[in-house]
């Protein structure tokens, strides 16, 4: 779809503001250095972020020979942002100030058989109110609400389309949860959600081509292309765990044989532990989170079949990571999520050694293959991103100012009030 002046104004914001986020107190002359943007284009936006009371003017310093420069840094209590990660076994929402800081979290267990729409829509509305409460913070201070749910989503209506795991088919999610939740509602799914957290504050910054390897419940890779967020033609980029690792191998949620998440998610690890040692005291059979935990702690303790176990999901990690090393060429591939937070540096390991024996030598020399060392949920904090964007898109914009292009200067459409 072309983008409108409107579009391409709320993205230079959007990255303004990003980068004042990550590197307050800064300076216009910074600001049009890292983003590529003019300077009299980023002195608008920047103007428009202070009429919004999202930055603030913090002081001047001084510079060579010249005036002393303005400097701004985000107005971190100038609202509250709250990401929501709603996932196969809990949902868990985290309250955010504009610095991105967490301020309150609340989590909910979701037990099997708790994924019909309704149940799940329960969970976010309380754990939303819990937030909120815990927080203190005004209702109107809230700028919205970012919710991240599994599968394949329309961003625009607010519909999950595909849940494999669930079986969920266009689910109207947004319209669901706004029966119970009064703020602005955004969604997206996990792999953009971590992608981009990866991006603004993890090991992905910086970098202009990185893949987020999502392993929890499902599997898929965000991907940063050239810099920035790829969605795909349908929002659907980043299907990796659907994509075959072995032919007439398992059967998949999805309908298919041998998808890669059938051997590297939270179920399919419980498979190989079945298949190595089905009495073992490891496996918990209803519960993916106890499982996972028992491995770690197996593998610290050297038992052989958690080791074992360990060693065989990371080879088939590592042939499908390789894959995306062959076809992307990213610097950074990220393993992230709960169950690469909980395997931890063993699996890291064995991952490496893995890829090493498949990716072509080439790409594999210029890609770092790390594990998320954000302190948060990635998750929650890529969807708290989501509402920041929506945030920016319903603020008014200006009649006569430069347009976000790179350094042309043309008037941009006036937007309604939001």
């Amino acid at each position: 779809m072309k983008r409108t002046s409107r579009d391409i104004r709320t993205a230079n914001r959007y990255e303004v503001l990003r980068q004042i986020i990550a590197a307050s107190p800064t300076s216009r002359q910074e600001l049009a250095a890292a983003t590529g943007l003019s300077l009299a284009t980023v002195a608008t936006l920047v103007g428009e972020l202070l009429d919004l009371r999202m930055i603030t003017e913090v002081g001047f310093e001084d510079s060579a020979g010249g005036r002393p420069r303005g400097l701004v840094a985000v107005h971190a209590s100038g609202g509250a942002l709250i990401g929501v990660d709603i996932a196969e076994t809990y949902v868990r929402v985290e309250l955010f100030d504009l610095g991105l800081n967490v301020l309150a979290r609340a989590d909910e267990d979701m037990r099997p058989g708790e994924s019909r729409p309704e149940q799940v829509v329960g969970h976010v509305a309380a754990a939303v109110g819990s937030v909120v409460t815990q927080a203190g913070v005004e209702g109107a201070r809230v700028l919205g609400v970012g919710v991240s749910v599994p599968g394949q989503v329309d961003r625009a209506t607010g519909v999950a389309e595909y849940a494999p795991n669930w079986d969920w088919h266009d689910v109207p999610l947004l319209d669901l949860l706004s029966e119970q939740i009064a703020y602005p509602l955004y969604m997206d799914n996990p792999l953009r959600a971590c992608a981009v957290a990866e991006l603004w504050f993890g090991a992905a910054r910086g970098s202009g081509d990185a893949v987020v390897v999502n392993l929890g419940t499902g599997v898929g890779a965000g991907l940063v292309l050239g810099g920035g967020l790829h969605r795909g033609v349908s929002n659907s980029a980043g299907e990796w765990g659907h994509t075959t690792l072995v032919l007439d191998g398992r059967l998949c949620h999805c309908g298919n044989h041998g998808c890669v998440e059938t051997y590297v998610g939270a179920p399919g690890i419980m498979v190989n532990l079945r298949e190595l040692a089905a009495d073992s005291a490891l496996l918990h059979p209803e519960d993916q989170t106890a499982t996972i935990d028992a491995l770690a702690r197996g593998v610290g303790a050297h038992d052989p079949v958690a080791l074992k176990v360990v060693r065989d999901t990371a080879r088939y990690l590592g042939a499908g990571i390789a894959d995306l090393v062959n076809l992307f060429n990213p610097e950074v591939v990220v393993l992230s999520s709960w169950v690469a937070a909980t395997l931890g540096e063993p699996l890291l390991h064995e991952v490496r050694e893995a890829v090493a024996r498949h990716a072509l030598r080439r790409p594999l020399a210029a890609t770092r293959i790390v594990l998320s060392a954000i302190p948060t949920d990635p998750v929650c904090l890529g969807a708290a991103t989501f509402a920041l964007e929506g945030a920016l898109q319903s603020a008014p914009q200006k009649r006569t100012q430069p347009a976000a292009q790179r350094g042309t200067p043309v008037r941009s459409r006036t937007a309604p009030p939001s």
